[in-house]
């Protein structure tokens, strides 16, 4: 197809992206994300990555794609829309269910943006002969601005992409490709003087517009962190268990966002609204099995039940205490010192004191232990927050 412009390329590419599914597509250079490197270097040097490690490192590749691939010339990004039905903050003032980030109530993204990646690479591989590759997420690759460089949207001050055609609600995929494809216009910023996703966070992690300490996100704290949750951030969790909507949700261009019409990326009725006390009995089996196919299952069942305990603990309904209990026998020590923090929260102080009483001669997880100690007597040590 030597004959066709690289416009009419680009043409074709976006017709075959529609078909394989994707709702937006955008053409940048391969060449570094323009004032990425110094954002990425003063966003480490802080410590705001937190225990995320893997963002330390292959930096010169992460700020430019000609670092992964150096034969790369051109960018293809593409965005899928994930619009929920209904208000997805609805669920959290039903303090006996969990509420589970939108992005993680369906099938894994990961799997579905990458099958439809590769239907549009090996069309441009097959069709036009050129090399490429492709990524989502798994790669050190700054989708959002090349996302924002390629004119699909701009990154909002949550730090998120936002489209004036589906909000907030964007998942994006990358084709790296050797075509020499002119680049479209980068989009402007419109966020304006709006700071509803600032003030709206529960846990105050942004430090400014586009300015986010992961350290204190909920998403982070109930994804990424494999520890135990700071003791001071837990109260302001909520019944978060996977992710945080918040500063999507409240986002004013949503008002354009379409529910999306992918069956694919239709919610599972049961991640809705789950109910907390189903969940926290979960063993590996069970939890495996209900979060197959789920980005859910990435964090293991640990994790998970560690953020079920520290929403029932904020539930304060003592009726809970009974499967908060039976953790304390739990396996893992992620998962004992979370119920000993809900059970504190649960109990009056003489039947928590009578637990602790035992429990404490028996365990062996200084962590554990910790928490034990942490929650004694008012004026004590004990520490509600």
């Amino acid at each position: 197809m030597s004959d066709v412009s690289p416009d009419q390329i680009k043409t074709l590419i976006r017709t075959w992206a529609a078909e394989a599914g994707f709702d937006a597509c955008g053409f940048t250079g391969a060449e570094a994300v323009v004032g990425g490197a110094e954002a990425l270097t003063a966003y480490l040097e802080e410590g705001r990555h937190g225990t995320m490690t893997w963002m330390a490192d292959r930096v010169s590749e992460r700020v430019a794609l000609k670092g992964l691939w150096a034969d790369a010339q051109s960018v293809v990004v593409c965005a899928l829309n994930y619009g929920p039905s209904g208000d997805p903050l609805a669920v959290l003032a039903r303090r006996d269910c969990g509420a589970i980030s939108v992005y993680a109530r369906h099938r894994d993204y990961h799997d579905v943006v990458k099958s439809k990646l590769k239907q549009v690479a090996r069309r441009i591989h097959g069709e036009l002969g050129a090399q490429v590759k492709v990524f989502v997420d798994t790669a050190p690759v700054m989708e959002k601005p090349l996302a924002e460089q390629a004119g699909l949207g701009w990154i909002g001050k949550h730090t998120n992409v936002v489209s004036r055609d589906f909000g907030a609600w964007l998942f994006l995929g990358v084709i790296a490709t050797a075509l020499p494809l002119p680049p479209d216009d980068p989009h402007a910023d419109r966020c304006g003087r709006c700071r509803r996703c600032l003030d709206v966070c529960p846990t105050q992690a942004f430090t400014g517009a586009r300015q986010i300490d992961a350290r204190r996100c909920v998403s982070y704290l109930t994804i990424e962190h494999k520890g135990p949750i700071p003791r001071a951030l837990r109260p302001l969790l909520g019944n978060r268990i996977y992710g945080c909507d918040d500063c999507l949700a409240v986002c004013p261009w949503n008002r354009f966002a379409r529910v999306a019409r992918e069956v694919k990326l239709q919610a599972r009725d049961d991640l809705l609204a789950p109910s907390l006390a189903d969940l926290v009995g979960l063993d590996d089996a069970a939890f495996r099995e209900r979060f197959s196919g789920s980005p859910i299952k990435r964090i293991g069942r640990a994790r998970f039940v560690r953020n079920v305990l520290i929403a029932l603990g904020n539930g304060g309904d003592s009726a809970q205490a009974d499967v908060v209990l039976e953790r304390l026998l739990d396996d893992q020590p992620l998962v004992r010192g979370a119920a000993v923090w809900a059970l504190a929260r649960l109990v009056p102080w003489d039947v928590f004191f009578r637990h602790a009483a035992h429990m404490h001669v028996y365990e062996s997880d200084a962590s554990v232990r910790a928490e034990w100690d942490a929650n004694g007597p008012p004026g004590g040590g004990r520490d509600v927050g």
